[in-house]
């Protein structure tokens, strides 16, 4: 069987997390006998004579602009089957560059037309199949965990000494990894390191442009004394090595890549106690849940008195990730294109 797994500015979206997830897509199905193609489009020469569009059994797209629109359109035309892969949701959206919110709204109205294209809707976590089926989606949904690629992380703990050094960080590191953005907790994240003496380090790429919101800027130009926002960095397994407690307060997620991530690499976890990570992760067992900004400063508190606290959390975190393996996503995959197919 051919599959197309198609993310349209693939090049653009390398440090997000939908590029992150459409690389686990792909890595998970090489161990299956789906062969893969990551373009629609034929050559230019071979456009001119036919087709501008390449052959495969099904189609399943990655994001929600025109070249995915035009894929739909060519799917429905000739009987392909269409999986749509909602990485975007209007609440998802919001708070996370300048003019995100006004745009949340009409955003909605765009994805429930887009997705209710679709044979299959894939999405991370039945926290956003919930979310789906509110605007309401008239298609199928199908959540479908992201992953995560352990892989990728292998020999992280040899890079503590260099990342530590390099970014000037000391003692018990409070961390965060990916884009910064307000959605993500950042004003959570910087009053916490105002409120407390540790070192806190957020690894991930801002907006510095007319797009950045303001709460961006705020916070990056001018951070509290403790706080590094490093920017992208080229091999993430240095924000694993460097930090210790992985803290997230991010107001929505349809799942949470990092976490995962963090949780691989055997790092205590702290997390906003939203619905999403209901789904996945155990309050006491893998992580630390917290509703307010006072349980956050308890929690790491706790972590910093109790290292045994901070093992066990760790330990049984890895147990959790494993279960997110790329190979189980691989043959829920394949087995979702055959019977489409």
């Amino acid at each position: 069987m051919r599959a197309l797994n198609y993310l349209e500015l693939e090049s653009q979206l390398d440090r997000s997390g939908i590029g992150t997830a459409a690389d686990h897509q792909r890595k998970a199905l090489e161990s299956t006998d789906v062969e893969v193609v990551t373009t629609p489009w034929t050559s230019a020469a071979t456009a001119l004579s036919g087709s501008p569009f390449r052959e495969y059994d099904v189609a399943h797209c990655n994001l929600i602009g025109p070249g995915s629109i035009a894929v739909a359109r060519h799917a429905k035309r000739n009987d392909i089957p269409l999986v749509l892969h909602s990485h975007v949701t209007r609440e998802d959206f919001a708070e996370s560059f300048r003019g995100s919110n006004l745009l949340a709204k009409p955003l909605g109205r765009y994805l429930k037309w887009f997705y209710s294209q679709a044979d299959l809707v894939l999405c991370p976590s039945e926290y956003t199949k919930s979310i789906l089926q509110s605007y309401p989606v008239d298609a199928p949904i199908r959540p479908m965990t992201n992953g995560v690629d352990a892989d990728s992380l292998s020999g992280f703990e040899t890079l503590r000494e260099e990342y530590r050094e390099k970014y000037d960080l000391e003692g018990m590191v409070v961390f965060a990894m990916g884009n910064v953005f307000e959605r993500k907790g950042l004003t959570t994240f910087c009053e916490l390191a105002k409120a407390t003496s540790y070192d806190f380090a957020w690894f991930g790429p801002y907006d510095e442009g007319p797009q950045a919101s303001s709460t961006v800027r705020k916070w990056t130009q001018n951070p509290p004394e403790n706080v590094t926002f490093t920017g992208w960095i080229d091999d993430k397994r240095g924000a694993f090595a460097a930090g210790d407690v992985f803290c997230f307060p991010t107001k929505n997620e349809n799942q949470g890549i990092a976490v995962l991530e963090a949780m691989a690499t055997g790092k205590a976890v702290v997390l906003r106690d939203i619905p999403v990570f209901e789904e996945f992760f155990t309050h006491g067992e893998d992580c630390l849940k917290c509703d307010s900004f006072a349980e956050f400063g308890r929690a790491l508190e706790l972590l910093e008195r109790d290292p045994g606290l901070r093992e066990r959390l760790g330990k049984n975190a890895e147990e959790t990730a494993a279960e997110h393996s790329l190979d189980a996503v691989g043959e829920r995959l394949a087995a979702t294109y055959r019977e489409l197919v």
